[in-house]
């Protein structure tokens, strides 16, 4: 394995990581102390949800051709931007104008992270050799690293970014980030090699497109999966935590980053908490088993709330476990579409699978205002649950042989 390039690229993304998670609560949380309601809060997320899809799809393609260089570099460029313009924001502007600036803002950095996330993603497939047995598990356990770490990076970014507007506001907290990422994209300007990730062959237009059967099941999985998660994760759970539990921004910030923080842990964990050395078709097994057991896992949790049944712990603990049982299934997942692919086609067939993934977050969002401010959190929680149904559907239906 090539270390020293894994290295770079896994710390480029854990410090992206950590301002992604950041910004999203200091949006999150300054804005509803300025009194936009739990469906205009989702509204600021829809741009930076449908611009990810879109980069994944093409960005892919972008990084097939020209390398992974680029596309990482960019992403983190775009973020920069983000955080720069979004300090810029008028407080005296109307409302429509203010929620039109902070959706475009948001654009640039959904843009941003689908950029870096893919690049860093497919970095491994290209790193990691898959030529053996015992190749192949190395792969799963190197991408549970970097998915794991990622996800526990991003929950201590919650917190930080809940501490950050306590302690610095809102505008200095953008550019003390901004300042940080600079400082990481000089690094891997000058340190990373261009060639990374370039496909031998000229990808085509229509190779976007063009997916084997296993990789679409996956991709559509993957969007039901995701858009479980953040259906009730958005908006839906903490407006619920600083309005019916009155929890501060702290306190709500830091339930939001443990849970991430957690769900991470047990990512990169994932490996040897399964403590299998499967091959693919048994991994395509163990996801179906895991999504089963999710989808009890959320059901259960949605009775509970609709029923008032000892409100705080079903809700907390409930969640927890959701976290632990979600996080498992998410990194049998990632490993999947990693072994589905050939080297030479990763950055492609990584791109199109999180395009699905950001359509996922995109859904979710949009589910999580409009179902919070209709019915609450516990019919977040039944949509989430008929979200991982349609998954468990979809699974059985990868290749098992």
């Amino acid at each position: 394995m090539h270390a020293r390039a894994y290295a770079l690229v896994t710390s480029a993304y854990w410090g992206f990581t950590l301002t992604d998670g950041a910004l999203r609560m200091l949006v999150l949380l300054h804005f509803y102390d300025r009194g936009l309601t739990a469906i205009q809060l989702a509204y600021l997320f829809l741009l930076y949800e449908f611009c990810g899809i879109l980069t994944n799809l093409f960005g892919g393609w972008l990084a097939s051709s020209k390398g992974l260089k680029i596309t990482l570099t960019s992403g983190i460029f775009l973020q920069i931007l983000s955080l720069v313009l979004l300090s810029l924001l008028n407080p005296v502007w109307s409302l429509v104008l203010t929620i039109a600036y902070i959706m475009g803002t948001q654009a640039l950095s959904g843009i941003a992270k689908d950029l870096t996330k893919m690049s860093s993603k497919s970095a491994v497939r290209v790193l990691v050799p898959t030529d053996t047995a015992e190749a192949q598990s190395g792969l799963f356990k190197w991408v549970a690293i970097l998915t794991g770490s990622k996800n526990a990076l991003k929950g201590i970014g919650f917190f930080l970014g809940g501490l950050l507007l306590t302690t610095l506001g809102f505008q200095w907290s953008l550019w003390s980030m901004a300042i940080a990422l600079s400082v990481i994209l000089i690094i891997l300007k000058f340190s990373l090699k261009g060639d990374l990730g370039r496909s031998k062959q000229k990808a085509k237009f229509r190779d976007l497109f063009s997916k084997t059967r296993e990789i679409n099941i996956l991709s559509a999985a993957r969007f039901f999966l995701f858009a479980s998660r953040d259906v009730w994760f958005v908006v839906g759970l903490p407006v619920f935590l600083s309005s019916v539990f009155n929890w501060s921004h702290s306190a709500t910030g830091a339930f939001m980053a443990a849970w991430v923080i957690g769900y991470g842990i047990v990512q990169a964990a994932a490996p040897k908490l399964l403590r299998k050395k499967e091959t693919v078709s048994q991994t395509a097994h163990s996801a179906l088993i895991w999504g089963i057991l999710l989808l009890l896992v959320s059901a259960l949790l949605a009775l509970g709330v609709q029923n008032d049944f000892h409100l705080a712990p079903t809700i907390l603990g409930g969640l927890l476990i959701f976290g632990v049982v979600f996080a498992l299934n998410s990194a049998l997942h990632s490993y999947l579409i990693l072994a589905y692919s050939d080297a030479d086609k990763a950055a492609l067939n990584v791109g199109f699978y999180y395009m699905a993934n950001a359509g996922g977050r995109l859904i979710g969002t949009l589910l999580s205002g409009l179902t919070y401010a209709w019915a609450g959190l516990a019919a977040c929680l039944w949509v989430s649950s008929g979200c991982v149904l349609i998954a468990v559907i979809l699974t059985i239906a990868l290749p098992r042989k």
